[in-house]
């Protein structure tokens, strides 16, 4: 199943499409590195960090403090105490004689630096539950206040995610304080002005085109149809207007084609629940009469499967698939099987034809427009070229893939996967 085209040099391969997909979900964004989520680390770490730096700062000054005061501003001269069980008693007596005045002196030195020792201490524990507190409450203020200062970004985003779904008409209209943000909103705005004006032009060109091109060709059609119902025409004005009225009927379809290949590439807004297997069946009610002229036997199983989109458009699909199929298979005993399924999320329409064998490098070339195999001739009756061009137009317009897959036997697997 492949796409012939008109004669000439191949055009350039374009460059590869983005496949970024503003609607696809992704991530969690507690797990997506978002300036948001840096910022808040940023301030949350500089207060942290701030806040170790400070409680060092005081740990020392209050050991300092602390040790510089340690000696004892008096003498005991004589020896009166009473002992206890609190933090550090002081004994009376010291191997069987009482204790003399310097002795219970470096008693009680002692006893006071270990006050001071579980003083410090004290103070670090608390001033590490105080600055654990503080770091919480420094890294939710900090989410909260990247969250205010990145709402513009936000905005601006969902603006482009609308304007990605061909969604032209969407402005940000960003107020506030004439800062970097509010500059990037305006110039944001002002290139969807030019492109809302640069598609609105393209579509009033499509239908300029539209009347101008068909109106002609439909004025010669009909005028060589008034000549071949004419009993009195010679044979060669007869073979002429045959051959004229092919070549006029090719220039309708790829009038036809390039219309629909511009209408196509934008998102569909108006969409309504389409059976798929329903779509499939028309199609091939379509193309039965030529598969029986060819020789080739239509089958395959088709079960009901919805998706939402433009149902016209997507019976254009599975038409141009189909007659794809049949126009390119073998001389004797082909086959085309078009079936439909449903997946977790997904509907699939997948076409399977015999034919001539297609080299796996060519496979992505047919879905250009004008694109053919080197096997075919110039001027083939099987088509303008644009086929399978249409084909990818209206699936990425219904947000779906299409991909194609050579077969060893020869011919094509196409499967068009869509959002169910």
């Amino acid at each position: 199943m492949t796409s012939s085209a008109s004669a000439g040099p191949p055009p350039p391969v374009p460059p590869p499409k983005p496949t970024w997909d503003p609607f696809q979900p992704g991530r969690s964004p507690w797990l997506r590195p978002t300036i948001r989520i840096r910022l808040t680390l940023l301030y949350g770490g500089m207060f942290l960090i701030a806040g170790m730096v400070l409680l060092a700062i005081i740990y020392l000054l209050a050991a300092q403090a602390l040790r510089d005061g340690s000696r004892l501003p008096f003498q005991i001269l004589s020896v009166r105490i009473q002992t206890s069980d609190t933090v550090c008693s002081l004994p009376a007596t010291q191997d069987g004689r009482s204790l003399t005045p310097e002795e219970l002196t470096a008693a009680v030195q002692r006893c006071v630096e270990l006050q001071r020792e579980l003083a410090l201490d004290e103070l670090l524990n608390r001033s590490l539950l105080a600055l654990l507190g503080l770091a919480v409450a420094a890294f939710a203020f900090g989410y909260v206040m990247a969250g205010r200062v990145l709402s513009p970004l936000e905005r601006i985003t969902r603006t482009a995610q609308r304007v990605a779904g061909s969604d032209l008409h969407r402005r940000i209209e960003l107020d506030g304080p004439d800062d970097e943000l509010k500059e990037l909103s305006d110039t944001f705005d002002q290139m969807l002005d030019r492109l809302d004006r640069a598609f609105t032009a393209q579509q009033r060109f499509v239908a300029n085109a539209s009347h101008e091109l068909r109106t002609p060709l439909a004025i010669n059609r009909t005028l060589l149809e008034v000549q071949l119902s004419d009993p009195e025409a010679s044979p060669e004005v007869v073979q002429l207007g045959r051959t004229l009225l092919a070549t006029n009927e090719r220039s309708e379809q790829l009038v036809e084609g390039l219309l629909l290949l511009a209408r196509s590439e934008n998102e569909i807004v108006d969409r309504r629940p389409v059976d798929l297997a329903e779509v499939a069946d028309r199609a091939l009610d379509q193309t039965r009469g030529e598969a029986r002229a060819k020789g080739v036997e239509l089958r395959g199983a088709r079960l009901p499967v919805y998706v939402n989109g433009n149902g016209v458009l997507l019976e254009r699909v599975a038409l141009n698939l189909v007659q794809n199929a049949v126009r390119h298979n073998v001389p004797a005993d082909g086959w085309v099987s078009v079936g439909t399924r449903a997946q977790p999320g997904q509907a699939v329409l997948e076409v399977e034809n015999t034919g001539p064998v297609v080299p796996a490098y060519e496979v992505d070339n047919l879905f250009e427009p004008f694109r053919r195999l080197r096997t075919e001739r110039t001027g083939s009756d099987k088509g303008v070229g644009l086929g399978l061009s249409i084909v990818r137009s209206v699936v990425r317009a219904h947000g779906g893939t299409v991909t194609a897959a050579p077969r060893e036997q020869g011919g094509l697997t196409v499967r068009v996967t869509l959002p169910a």
